[in-house]
């Protein structure tokens, strides 16, 4: 994978954020309180920070269902594995191809563009629910009002991401319920503008719109939206314990409200891992409910690092297992925007 320039751009992004977290802040009562900090809520936050992948996985199968019903969850959650690894040391998220490409390796049920679609319609479920659980923490009467964040009221960014989410949502209702019309409106523009992109744009936007099924059957659209709230309720429940992990005294509604503010955050280019939007957002956000920045940041950085690893050694395992290698992840990235790749050696289907 080349470095581009935006990749560069989110590089350099992420150690400005990595100093302005830490220039103001007496590094030595960070390390401090995590040198002081409970180990059991620690790994209570590890691992059901780490359990939440699996949750992922299942929730995928009923995205997938409308083109390959009743895929195996080991598969899934290899996929999610390898993607949420490469998401970690690869810049510009580009685990949503890797998890992609890491399914057709091992079934040829699945296309790559349907399986690209399926992670789109996975990423607005995360924004709603996200958004949902963050509305629904600024009703607790512990929540500051009218602090800010970047200058502007927290309740002015929910509302933006909000907008957003419904934006994206409407388009992917389109595309679900009047293809041919979209299609069509795509044809002429391309026409016009890019020709050379009419034929594989048509072709792309007809897989995508085959991925989108999901969202034509209520009770798909019910158990994909169940399995989010899991999902994220349980990363909050994560958050949460490394907060008392570092002394925090917070209630569980400033986890969802810090979880929040760190998903949108981590939409912009960064490194990766997202070090350095994650410890600054945390910051941030933990300062809402007037924590003092040292003991946020050490819970911050406590939380991301003990997160971090046991994932990207998943993710590890199952990449060498799959005999995937990083060459395949821009063939891949080509890929998203013409035909899909063939599965290349042997790709293993047992248990895992």
């Amino acid at each position: 994978m080349k470095i581009g320039w935006r990749n560069g751009l989110g590089i350099a992004l992420s150690i400005a954020l990595l100093y302005w977290a830490f220039h103001a802040v007496d590094f030595g009562r960070v390390l401090y309180h995590l040198r002081n900090s409970n180990l059991y809520y620690f790994a209570g936050a590890t691992i059901v920070g780490t359990l939440i992948f699996p949750v992922r996985a299942r929730r995928w199968r009923p995205i997938l269902a409308s083109v390959a019903p009743g895929l195996p969850l080991g598969m899934l959650w290899r996929s999610t594995a390898i993607g949420m690894m490469v998401n970690n040391v690869v810049p510009a998220r580009a685990g949503e191809l890797a998890r992609a490409y890491a399914l057709t390796r091992e079934t040829s049920r699945v296309s790559f563009s349907a399986a690209i679609a399926s992670l789109a319609v996975d990423r607005v479920f995360d924004a709603f629910v996200v958004l949902l659980l963050m509305v629904s923490a600024l009703l607790d009467p512990a929540f500051p009002g009218q602090r800010l964040v970047a200058g502007r009221p927290v309740e002015e960014w929910m509302v933006s991401g909000a907008v957003l989410v419904a934006i994206a949502v409407f388009a992917l209702y389109l595309i679900v319920f009047f293809p041919e019309r979209v299609i069509r409106l795509f044809e002429l523009f391309t026409r016009r503008v890019a020709p050379r992109l009419e034929e594989r744009g048509v072709e792309a936007l007809k897989a995508f719109a085959a991925g989108l099924g999901v969202l034509r059957h209520p009770a798909r659209f019910l158990e994909v939206l169940f399995w989010a709230i899991v999902h994220w309720l349980m990363n909050g429940v994560a958050f949460w314990l490394a907060f008392q992990a570092v002394g925090i005294v917070a209630p569980f509604s400033a986890a969802l409200v810090v979880q929040g503010l760190i998903a949108i955050g981590v939409a912009v280019p960064s490194a990766p891992g997202f070090f350095g939007v994650f410890e600054y957002i945390g910051q941030q956000g933990l300062g809402l409910y007037g924590v003092d920045a040292a003991r946020a940041t050490s819970g911050a950085i406590g939380f991301h690092v003990l997160t971090y690893i046991p994932i990207t050694l998943i993710g590890i395992y199952y990449f060498a297992r799959l005999g995937m290698h990083f060459s395949d992840l821009k063939r891949a990235e080509d890929a998203a925007g013409a035909a899909e790749p063939a599965p290349r050696g042997a790709a293993s289907t047992g248990a895992g």
